[in-house]
Parts: C-alpha cells; sequence; structure tokens
C-alpha cells in the first residue's frame, strides 16, 4: 500500500520501503530516487512524501526518509 502510493505520484525511478519496527509496521524506512524531485529542495522533497503518506504516518512511530533527484544528463557530455 505504500509503494503503490509512491509509485501512483512519484513514478519513482527507484522506491525501497522496508519495515524497520522488527515486524509490527510502526516505523519505516523509504528510498526514494524520482524525477519529480528534479528542482525541488531536500526539505521540498520530503515535504511531498509526507503529504503523500500523511495518513500512513499518522499511525508510525518513525520514519527514516531519504529522497534523491534523478540526475539528468547533458547531451553532449560523456
Amino acid at each position: 500500500m505504500i509503494t503503490d502510493k509512491l509509485q501512483q505520484e512519484l513514478q519513482p525511478e527507484a522506491c525501497k520501503v522496508q519495515d524497520v519496527s522488527g515486524g509490527c509496521g510502526s516505523m519505516f524506512a523509504i528510498n526514494v530516487t524520482s524525477k519529480k524531485f528534479n528542482g525541488l529542495s531536500l526539505i521540498k522533497q520530503h515535504q511531498l512524501v509526507n503529504r503523500i503518506l500523511k495518513e500512513d504516518i499518522s499511525r508510525w512511530h518513525g520514519l527514516q526518509l531519504t529522497t534523491k533527484k534523478v540526475s539528468v544528463k547533458n547531451p553532449g557530455s560523456s
């Protein structure tokens, strides 16, 4: 469900969601790489993910969030 929401909203290049609570579902480590983060500061990236997962986060004890922009190569560079 968490991954589905992130996939739908962010169309990420990479998305990993891991339960780090020992199995009870109260704390997650989320790593997301998305083009939708390009042009956004790290804080804005995290705010975007927090908005997408707002209902879920309210039931958790903690969240470890890592977001990354998709690097865009210049056509003439090697």
